[in-house]
């Protein structure tokens, strides 16, 4: 079992910046790698469907949703265990909680059926 802890979320004023971080690890004597997952970053705004943002294969492979390429950057920590999401030029459309996810498969992952999610943190861009 994967425990994912998201933070770095909060309010800011478009074309601000934010990181979000997501601390991998195992429970009941697992042991969560994140150089050996799958990750992710999706995003649910109230009354939307969760969407995924972007996510990292085990090789190094990404993928962004067209509505972050060129603005957000996943990547991971693998000493620190942790996997980040920068966001740059934020915008209002942005608004969301922020889910980070972790799977054996990156097409699960990619799928938007991943087998641990976290909890969330919210991201606010006000106009």
């Amino acid at each position: 079992q994967v425990q994912l802890v998201e933070s770095g979320g909060g309010s800011v004023q478009a074309g601000g910046s934010l990181r979000l971080s997501c601390a991998a690890s195992g429970i009941s004597g697992y042991t969560a790698t994140v150089s050996r997952l799958a990750m992710g970053w999706f995003r649910q705004a109230p009354g939307k469907e969760r969407e995924g943002v972007a996510s990292l294969g085990i090789s190094g492979s990404t993928y962004y949703a067209d509505s972050v390429k060129g603005r957000f950057t996943i990547s991971r920590d693998n000493a620190k265990n942790t996997l980040y999401l920068q966001m740059n030029s934020l915008k209002p459309e942005d608004t969301a909680m922020y889910y980070c996810a972790a799977d054996p498969s990156w097409n699960n992952v990619r799928a938007g059926t991943p087998k641990y999610l976290g909890q969330g943190t919210q991201v606010t861009v006000s106009s």
